[in-house]
């Protein structure tokens, strides 16, 4: 670990954010010195929107029961067949797929969506199921976490992305997302997932009201558990957005251009057992994304053919293949596209 947590609290402290910057970028160089800059195409199915956890920074979710349960939805398998079917077509390799809590969607359903896929589209990279869609999953089911992650796996699941670790802090879980898995819920998921020979990501939505120390504290969670499985293959923090939620509605204030690229370079630092560090478009733009990618960051996400939970919450940002391509060029880099586990496919 090249930073302690008060070394990483004084940087939270400073107003050097270039200094700062100038840091994550030679970690950056170091570990990627080929000056090459990562870029995925793929798709994003939310299966359902219908969710039990009613996260007060959410604005996808649609409650089971009352007024709002009529604007939900489950999609059938021929739908997310033929969203697939068109990904592919215009040259994904893969999908990530999540959706909120269903006591209707029990392993069975989830097993026969998945290798249904899979029979249609055995070159289709599936990455799906946050942890507290597992940990749902494991209990509506009544099975376990391992058994339940198992059978998904043996069902089509590649691996499994980092959503639902808002912060990995349980105070402030329990402000933001009272009925949500706890700290060391979402860490067992990941675990056990690395356990059972898959990789995962890790993520951070910041911007929700925590202080320095709880950011910090997060880090520190996702560093150990990198230490003890080397499971992660990539972190990718963004900031809350605020329109249309519970918790936005509370006057709060985005977090700023200048606070993303500050906790993404620290991010970069702290974590140096990670390999790759995700700068983002999707809630920053494609401005401060190109930027990210001198403070600490060597990939650029996805083209995200589909994404609907963030634009619930008002974001409408949008890209294309080119100019992920541009934006990293621009930038002085060679853009590469790879695929749901970081390896290269393309460079040219």
């Amino acid at each position: 670990m090249l930073l302690s947590k008060s070394q990483a609290l004084d940087l939270f402290n400073s107003d050097d954010l270039i200094g700062i910057g100038m840091e994550a970028d030679a970690v950056r160089r170091s570990l990627h010195p080929e000056g090459v800059v990562t870029y995925i195409i793929d798709r994003n199915i939310n299966y359902t929107n219908y969710c039990t956890e009613y996260c007060t920074f959410c604005a996808f979710y649609r409650p089971l029961k009352g007024p709002k349960a009529k604007e939900g939805y489950i999609l059938d398998f021929e739908t997310i067949y033929d969203k697939i079917r068109e990904t592919v077509e215009l040259g994904g390799t893969g999908v990530l797929m999540q959706g909120g809590l269903h006591p209707d969607l029990k392993i069975d359903w989830h097993v026969q969506m998945l290798s249904g896929i899979k029979q249609r589209f055995p070159q289709v990279h599936l990455h799906c199921y946050s942890a507290s869609e597992i940990i749902a999953i494991a209990e509506y089911s009544e099975m376990s976490i391992r058994d339940t992650i198992a059978r998904l796996r043996d069902a089509g699941l590649d691996s499994i992305p980092g959503g639902g670790a808002e912060i990995l802090d349980d105070e402030v879980r329990h402000r933001i997302a009272r009925l949500k898995c706890l700290t060391n819920d979402w860490l067992n998921v990941h675990r056990t997932a690395h356990e059972l020979g898959m990789r995962t990501t890790a993520t951070m939505m910041f911007g929700v009201g925590e202080n320095y120390e709880h950011r910090i504290n997060h880090l520190q969670e996702l560093y150990n558990l990198q230490e003890e499985t080397g499971g992660f293959t990539a972190f990718i923090p963004w900031s809350f957005q605020p329109a249309n939620t519970a918790l936005g509605g509370r006057k709060w204030e985005e977090a700023t251009s200048v606070e993303y690229l500050k906790v993404l370079a620290i991010s970069r630092l702290f974590l140096s057992n990670f390999l790759n560090v995700q700068s983002s478009w999707v809630t920053q733009g494609l401005k401060v994304c190109q930027m990210g990618l001198r403070f600490g960051g060597n990939d650029v996400g996805s083209v995200m053919l589909e994404e609907n939970v963030v634009r619930a919450a008002g974001v409408t940002n949008c890209t294309t293949e080119e100019e992920l391509r541009r934006i990293i060029r621009d930038a002085g880099f060679r853009p590469a596209q790879r695929d749901t586990l970081y390896r290269q496919y393309f460079l040219n």
